[in-house]
Protein backbone atom coordinates (compact mmCIF):
# COMPACT_ATOMS: atom_id res chain seq x y z
CA UNK A 1 0.00 0.00 0.00
CA UNK A 2 1.54 3.43 -1.01
CA UNK A 3 0.48 5.92 1.43
CA UNK A 4 1.60 9.91 1.09
CA UNK A 5 4.04 10.77 4.03
CA UNK A 6 2.39 13.30 6.02
CA UNK A 7 2.31 16.70 6.11
CA UNK A 8 4.36 18.67 9.31
CA UNK A 9 2.62 18.55 12.35
CA UNK A 10 1.47 22.36 13.01
CA UNK A 11 2.09 23.50 16.06
CA UNK A 12 -0.41 23.77 18.63
CA UNK A 13 -1.64 26.04 21.66
CA UNK A 14 -3.98 25.50 24.62
CA UNK A 15 -7.31 26.21 23.48
CA UNK A 16 -10.56 26.79 25.53
CA UNK A 17 -12.24 23.11 25.62
CA UNK A 18 -15.90 24.84 25.64
CA UNK A 19 -15.37 26.27 22.11
CA UNK A 20 -14.06 22.89 20.62
CA UNK A 21 -17.44 23.06 18.74
CA UNK A 22 -15.86 26.35 16.08
CA UNK A 23 -13.65 23.10 14.83
CA UNK A 24 -16.33 20.47 15.07
CA UNK A 25 -20.11 21.72 14.27
CA UNK A 26 -20.85 18.28 12.17
CA UNK A 27 -22.24 20.26 8.84
CA UNK A 28 -23.86 22.72 7.35
CA UNK A 29 -26.61 25.54 8.61
CA UNK A 30 -29.99 24.90 7.88
CA UNK A 31 -32.93 26.26 7.87
CA UNK A 32 -35.92 24.15 9.62
CA UNK A 33 -39.83 25.50 9.55
CA UNK A 34 -42.38 23.99 11.27
CA UNK A 35 -46.07 24.76 11.50
CA UNK A 36 -48.33 24.26 14.50
CA UNK A 37 -52.19 25.33 14.70
CA UNK A 38 -51.77 27.48 11.80
CA UNK A 39 -48.60 29.09 11.98
CA UNK A 40 -45.76 28.73 10.29
CA UNK A 41 -42.14 29.54 11.75
CA UNK A 42 -37.93 28.92 10.51
CA UNK A 43 -35.22 28.54 13.08
CA UNK A 44 -31.58 28.86 11.55
CA UNK A 45 -29.85 25.84 12.99
CA UNK A 46 -25.87 24.26 13.32
CA UNK A 47 -26.25 21.48 15.38
CA UNK A 48 -27.51 18.20 13.53
CA UNK A 49 -25.47 15.17 12.75
CA UNK A 50 -26.51 12.08 10.43
CA UNK A 51 -27.24 8.68 12.40
CA UNK A 52 -28.08 6.17 10.08
CA UNK A 53 -28.51 5.86 6.25
CA UNK A 54 -31.59 3.58 6.37
CA UNK A 55 -34.27 4.82 7.67
CA UNK A 56 -32.36 8.13 6.87
CA UNK A 57 -31.99 9.30 10.78
CA UNK A 58 -30.44 13.21 12.26
CA UNK A 59 -29.98 14.46 15.31
CA UNK A 60 -30.91 17.91 15.83
CA UNK A 61 -30.21 19.78 18.79
CA UNK A 62 -33.13 22.40 19.47
CA UNK A 63 -32.87 24.86 22.74
CA UNK A 64 -36.27 24.76 24.71
CA UNK A 65 -35.95 28.59 24.50
CA UNK A 66 -36.59 28.81 20.27
CA UNK A 67 -39.84 29.55 19.49
CA UNK A 68 -39.70 26.69 17.30
CA UNK A 69 -39.12 24.02 19.72
CA UNK A 70 -42.65 24.16 21.10
CA UNK A 71 -43.54 23.99 17.69
CA UNK A 72 -41.34 20.67 16.70
CA UNK A 73 -42.18 19.20 20.27
CA UNK A 74 -46.20 19.56 19.48
CA UNK A 75 -46.52 18.01 15.98
CA UNK A 76 -43.26 15.75 15.89
CA UNK A 77 -42.24 17.28 12.50
CA UNK A 78 -40.47 19.82 10.50
CA UNK A 79 -38.71 20.08 7.09
CA UNK A 80 -34.78 20.66 7.35
CA UNK A 81 -33.91 22.70 4.33
CA UNK A 82 -30.40 23.47 3.24
CA UNK A 83 -29.48 26.98 2.16
CA UNK A 84 -26.79 28.03 0.02
CA UNK A 85 -24.38 30.93 0.66
CA UNK A 86 -27.06 33.02 -1.83
CA UNK A 87 -28.82 33.25 1.49
CA UNK A 88 -26.24 34.19 3.96
CA UNK A 89 -28.27 37.51 5.21
CA UNK A 90 -31.25 35.55 5.35
CA UNK A 91 -30.14 32.79 7.35
CA UNK A 92 -28.43 35.78 9.93
CA UNK A 93 -31.48 37.47 10.48
CA UNK A 94 -33.57 34.58 11.06
CA UNK A 95 -31.16 33.50 13.63
CA UNK A 96 -31.56 36.96 14.80
CA UNK A 97 -35.13 37.10 15.62
CA UNK A 98 -38.47 35.11 17.39
CA UNK A 99 -40.99 33.72 15.28
CA UNK A 100 -42.91 34.38 18.42
CA UNK A 101 -42.83 38.21 17.17
CA UNK A 102 -42.84 37.75 13.49
CA UNK A 103 -44.01 36.14 10.05
CA UNK A 104 -40.70 34.97 9.15
CA UNK A 105 -41.38 33.73 5.91
CA UNK A 106 -43.27 37.23 5.14
CA UNK A 107 -40.29 39.03 6.43
CA UNK A 108 -37.77 37.93 5.10
CA UNK A 109 -39.02 37.28 1.13
CA UNK A 110 -39.03 33.22 1.98
CA UNK A 111 -41.39 31.33 -0.44
CA UNK A 112 -43.62 28.60 1.85
CA UNK A 113 -43.83 25.42 -0.72
CA UNK A 114 -46.24 22.26 0.21
CA UNK A 115 -44.53 19.48 1.39
CA UNK A 116 -46.22 15.79 0.73
CA UNK A 117 -45.95 14.13 3.81
CA UNK A 118 -45.69 16.99 6.77
CA UNK A 119 -47.74 20.10 7.24
CA UNK A 120 -44.55 22.25 7.77
CA UNK A 121 -43.71 23.92 4.91
CA UNK A 122 -40.54 24.03 2.47
CA UNK A 123 -38.41 26.83 2.19
CA UNK A 124 -38.60 26.96 -2.04
CA UNK A 125 -35.54 29.16 -1.81
CA UNK A 126 -33.35 26.53 0.07
CA UNK A 127 -31.24 24.27 -2.24
CA UNK A 128 -32.95 21.10 -0.55
CA UNK A 129 -35.70 20.54 1.66
CA UNK A 130 -35.87 17.48 4.02
CA UNK A 131 -39.37 16.07 5.34
CA UNK A 132 -38.36 15.04 8.69
CA UNK A 133 -40.85 13.13 11.69
CA UNK A 134 -40.17 12.80 14.66
CA UNK A 135 -38.26 9.07 15.38
CA UNK A 136 -37.37 8.94 18.77
CA UNK A 137 -38.25 11.56 21.25
CA UNK A 138 -36.36 9.76 24.43
CA UNK A 139 -33.27 12.50 24.58
CA UNK A 140 -35.63 15.27 23.97
CA UNK A 141 -36.17 16.29 27.91
CA UNK A 142 -33.35 16.28 28.65
CA UNK A 143 -30.62 16.73 26.14
CA UNK A 144 -33.08 19.16 23.66
CA UNK A 145 -32.03 16.11 21.38
CA UNK A 146 -34.33 15.40 18.72
CA UNK A 147 -33.87 12.18 16.09
CA UNK A 148 -35.86 12.56 12.92
CA UNK A 149 -36.59 10.30 10.18
CA UNK A 150 -36.28 11.77 6.99
CA UNK A 151 -39.22 10.89 5.08
CA UNK A 152 -39.08 12.81 1.76
CA UNK A 153 -35.81 14.37 -0.04
CA UNK A 154 -36.42 17.27 -2.19
CA UNK A 155 -32.62 18.63 -4.13
CA UNK A 156 -32.38 20.78 -6.87
CA UNK A 157 -29.82 18.73 -9.31
CA UNK A 158 -27.42 22.18 -9.88
CA UNK A 159 -24.99 22.90 -8.82
CA UNK A 160 -24.53 18.98 -7.58
CA UNK A 161 -22.38 20.42 -4.74
CA UNK A 162 -23.30 23.81 -3.76
CA UNK A 163 -21.55 26.43 -1.41
CA UNK A 164 -23.25 26.32 2.02
CA UNK A 165 -22.24 27.64 5.22
CA UNK A 166 -20.62 25.81 8.20
CA UNK A 167 -20.60 28.42 11.77
CA UNK A 168 -17.97 28.69 13.78
CA UNK A 169 -19.27 31.09 16.05
CA UNK A 170 -19.17 34.72 16.67
CA UNK A 171 -20.84 35.47 13.73
CA UNK A 172 -17.95 33.90 11.40
CA UNK A 173 -18.96 31.34 8.92
CA UNK A 174 -17.13 28.86 6.57
CA UNK A 175 -18.09 28.18 3.12
CA UNK A 176 -17.71 24.91 1.82
CA UNK A 177 -18.52 23.73 -2.20
CA UNK A 178 -15.17 22.90 -3.22
CA UNK A 179 -14.19 19.00 -4.10
CA UNK A 180 -11.64 16.37 -3.29
CA UNK A 181 -12.14 13.19 -5.48
CA UNK A 182 -10.22 10.24 -4.10
CA UNK A 183 -12.70 7.81 -5.27
CA UNK A 184 -9.78 5.77 -6.68
CA UNK A 185 -8.61 5.17 -3.51
CA UNK A 186 -12.26 4.84 -1.43
CA UNK A 187 -12.39 1.34 -0.40
CA UNK A 188 -16.43 0.37 0.76
CA UNK A 189 -15.98 -1.42 4.08
CA UNK A 190 -13.21 -0.45 5.44
CA UNK A 191 -12.90 1.91 8.52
Amino acid sequence: MNMSAPNAAPRKKDFPVSEVRRYLEPGPVVLVSSRCQGKSNIMTMGWHSILEFSPSLVGCVISSANHSFGMIRATGECVINLPTTALTDTVVNIGNVSGADIDKFAAFGLTAGKAKHVAAPLIAECHANFECKLYDDALIDEYNYFIFEVVKAHVAPQPEHPETLHYKGDGIFMISGGIINKKAMFRPGMR
